[in-house]
């Protein structure tokens, strides 16, 4: 049984602040430049709080969580925060654009949900995590003692009985559109007979941890560190819950970028190993018409057999990469569970990246001479701009794979997927 109850939200007084002026994305895809730009775009902004800067001591590594403790409580005492009256969900619609055009409108609600270990199948993983950001998220839970972003989880409810139980036409409770222009239209639900609805729903799922994974074993780590108390909060964590049936969840890749210097001829040798090339040419056409049939033809392979996409340094041509030798085979070496064998990443981890180019597991998690590219413009400008030497582009993943390997009780390569778009951080905060 999955235990969901509502929120003893803390929010923003949108009488005393602009939630534009607010919001940031999670802390984990912040960059320093922007950090400044969100630091700058008010004195109230959640960036404070969770990517906090500390003071010019750098001998005192912990000044920047005693910093955000020190603005969180501050912010309290302004009422700049104030905890709503009563318990509540927070249901969120993000309206957004695709880069080809469709509109997507992604629904999903913000509650809390108990704490389970791993072992009790309740909540799955499918990425592995690195234990610095787990360091520096317990670091800030326990000063600040709450959650100040959400994990994001899926489950699966083919009848949509949450989504249709909400009364979309209430004024919402923030609307605010992010810098990337997702508008997210948040609704407040207290009424009783509706958070009873989500909480029976929910008893009888098994939830995956679609994005958070660095944050939800933090909050495992947080409980773990307090006295047993079986009905305090921080046996709960904030969490975002949307439906895996709903088609308006998209999953994106992450793309895997060489920046350790090689030859292009002598990388598609090692790759015509295992690999059938079909070359995209500009031939007359523009770069763009070719790159969106060479992005397509990527999909559409994929559907039929292992495929990926390779564009390098000084080569004006795309490749179509589809491997041609029996998957099992060239896997068995690494021991590969049956299930992980279905999945392009693994065999460009393994058989790639490993076995042929030399990269050590260690590398691969650091990102030494790799990394990994959310945005897929980002992946081809980098190897444009001489700061890549190739770039593998990959297929969308298929939730089916994801829900069938965490069911499984194994995980995906490290960086596999990417829930877009993320979840903002100054919508709601959960005390603890």
């Amino acid at each position: 049984m999955v235990e969901v109850k509502p929120l003893n939200a803390i929010v923003y007084n949108q009488e005393k602040v602009n939630m534009n002026d607010v919001i940031a994305p999670p802390y984990d895809v912040i960059l320093d430049d922007y950090r400044e730009e969100l630091y700058e775009r008010s004195n109230y902004n959640i960036v404070k709080l969770i990517l906090a800067k500390g003071s010019k001591d750098l001998s005192d590594e912990n000044n920047r969580y005693d910093e955000a403790k020190k603005n969180f409580h501050r912010w309290l005492d302004e009422r700049v925060l104030v905890k709503l009256e009563k318990p509540c969900i927070l249901y969120i619609l993000q309206r957004y654009i695709t880069e080809n055009g469709k509109k997507i409108e992604r629904k999903g609600f913000i509650a809390r949900n108990r704490i389970e270990d791993f072992s009790t199948k309740k909540i799955l993983p499918h990425e592995f995590t690195m234990g610095g950001p787990k360091e520096d998220r317990l670091n800030l839970t326990k000063k600040c003692e709450a959650n100040f972003s959400q994990i994001f989880m899926v489950y699966s409810d083919c009848e949509k009985q949450i989504e249709n139980s909400i009364d979309f036409t209430q004024k919402p409770f923030i609307d605010v559109t992010d810098d990337n222009g997702v508008q997210n239209l948040v609704y407040k639900i207290e009424d009783e007979k509706t958070l009873k609805l989500i909480e029976k729903v929910m008893q009888d799922k098994t939830l995956l941890i679609a994005d958070g994974h660095h944050r939800y074993e933090t909050a495992m780590n947080y409980r773990n560190l307090q006295k047993a108390d079986a009905n305090a909060d921080y046996n709960y964590v904030m969490s975002y819950f949307t439906n895996l049936d709903d088609e308006n969840l998209l999953v994106f890749p992450t793309h895997r970028i060489i920046t350790k210097w090689i030859e292009p001829y002598v990388l598609l040798d090692k790759i015509k190993k295992y690999f059938d090339l079909e070359e995209f040419q500009f031939n007359g056409q523009s770069k763009n018409e070719v790159k969106a049939k060479f992005l397509q033809s990527i999909e559409n392979e994929n559907e039929k057999q292992i495929s990926m996409g390779l564009y390098m340094k000084n080569v004006n041509k795309f490749y179509l990469l589809k491997l041609r030798e029996d998957v099992s085979a060239i896997l068995d070496e690494f021991e590969v569970p049956e299930v992980l064998k279905k999945l392009d990443l693994t065999v460009l981890h393994k058989v790639l990246l490993t076995k042929e180019l030399g990269y050590t597991q260690d590398e691969q998690m650091a990102q030494d001479g790799i990394k990994y590219i959310k945005q897929e413009s980002e992946a081809f400008d980098l190897v444009d701009l001489g700061k890549a030497e190739a770039s593998f582009i990959m297929a969308y993943p298929k939730i089916k794979d994801i829900k069938e390997i965490s069911e499984a009780g194994y995980r995906m390569p490290q960086k596999s997927t990417y829930f877009y778009p993320k979840l903002l951080s100054g919508i709601v905060i959960n005390p603890l």
